[in-house]
């Protein structure tokens, strides 16, 4: 037991040594057709409460995820591809629905529980296999068609500067629009249109089980816009979603299908400062525990001070007009991104989070979090 204990240190400082002393090692090329590559993530978080609640604790906890994935293009057209997902630990996300807990989830990472039995499929692990093809009809003109299992948020809900859980925000309110519902990791398809500066997407898919233990068809459309100005790059998105009459209502008694538009906006402003908004609305039908959403923030880049590839992130979030037992959540997100190399980052993470209810005690509190990155 006690080399063990030994082991279970020595191996993460081992292996952050190894990562840190690699100059550069992007996904790695098996031969022209297939390649590897893949994520890994560590996380530990510490909630500090400003009000004392019943069964509601000060508490740390840390979680890490593997996701790693292959590759193989039989031609230039075509391609295959297939991400595994494993986690150690759920951080501070809620496990036990019968505690009391933060509506929002401090770290939007897929981990141990979030890859077992994904979507009620009974399966474990495996989070997408997909073939895509694509054709170009001209430099700036292609459109490519995916099917498979898939991740909706691959396609829609994009965003420069508040989409990747690993190396940026990493609360679940900044890393998408939580309106919008978009599924992960089961069967469907999507397109994907462009034609210079404009762009067109469309998912659709067939889920499982959703938190009423229905499946249901989910559809989205995406429409963008993305200009190259004195500023910088920009894009401009605005995403329709829509699913089948699987949802139960407010009174549990009948099914409702989920209606939500959202725009995603993201604009460089400059070589040092970027913006981003996201603003989303929802149907009333279903019983949902907020309806509408609105979410910006800034990011400032690393050469201000002569660290080109660090960042610093500032994002807040407002959420509310839901039919359940919360009026308001407001969540605030500031994090440093230090960055090794082109493998390793590091990321210093804290969080406001208040969830405001109808009857009950207010939640509110402080969450403190360091991150770790390898992209491989």
């Amino acid at each position: 037991m006690r080399k063990w204990k030994k082991w279970r240190l020595c191996c993460p400082a081992g292996l952050l040594w190894l990562l840190v002393s690699i100059e550069y090692c992007p996904a790695y090329e098996i031969n022209e057709k297939l390649s590897v590559g893949g994520i890994m993530a560590g996380a530990y978080q510490y909630r500090s409460l400003a009000d004392e609640i019943p069964d509601f604790e000060n508490i740390g906890r840390g979680g890490a995820a593997f996701q790693p994935e292959v590759s193989f293009r039989p031609s230039d057209k075509d391609m295959f591809f297939m991400k595994l997902g494993f986690g150690a630990g759920n951080a501070l996300k809620q496990t036990d629905p019968e505690k009391p807990s933060f509506a929002l989830s401090p770290w939007a990472a897929d981990l141990e529980d979030d890859v077992k039995n994904i979507n009620g499929r009974d399966r474990d692990y495996l989070l997408t296999a997909w073939y895509k093809r694509a054709f170009d009809f001209a430099e700036d003109h292609s459109l490519g068609i995916t099917g498979g299992i898939i991740d909706a948020t691959d396609y829609v809900d994009e965003n420069a500067y508040a989409n990747d859980e690993f190396t940026q925000f990493m609360n679940e309110a900044l890393a998408n629009g939580p309106n919008v519902f978009a599924p992960s990791y089961d069967i469907g398809g999507a397109l994907e249109w462009e034609f210079g500066a404009f762009s067109a997407k469309g998912v659709a898919m067939g889920v499982g089980e959703n938190e009423d233990g229905n499946s249901f068809n989910y559809y989205a459309a995406q429409l963008g816009y993305h200009p190259k100005t004195g500023l910088g790059e920009g894009n401009y998105r605005v995403i329709f979603s829509a699913t089948t009459k699987d949802f139960l209502d407010p009174g549990q008694e009948k099914k409702e299908a989920r209606k939500a538009t959202l725009l995603s906006f993201d604009q460089e402003l400059g070589e040092v400062l970027g913006a981003w908004i996201r603003f989303g609305w929802g149907d009333e039908g279903p019983a949902l525990v907020w309806k509408n959403f609105y979410s910006g923030g800034i990011d400032i880049k690393g050469n201000w001070w002569n660290r080109e590839k660090d960042n610093i992130g500032i994002g807040y979030g407002h959420l509310s007009r839901g039919n359940q037992d919360i009026d308001t959540t407001h969540v605030f997100e500031a994090y440093y991104r230090f960055v090794f190399n082109e493998i390793l980052s590091a990321t210093a993470d804290m969080q406001y989070m208040k969830d405001d209810y109808h009857e009950d005690d207010n939640r509110k509190g402080w969450i403190l979090g360091l991150r770790v990155t390898a992209e491989l």
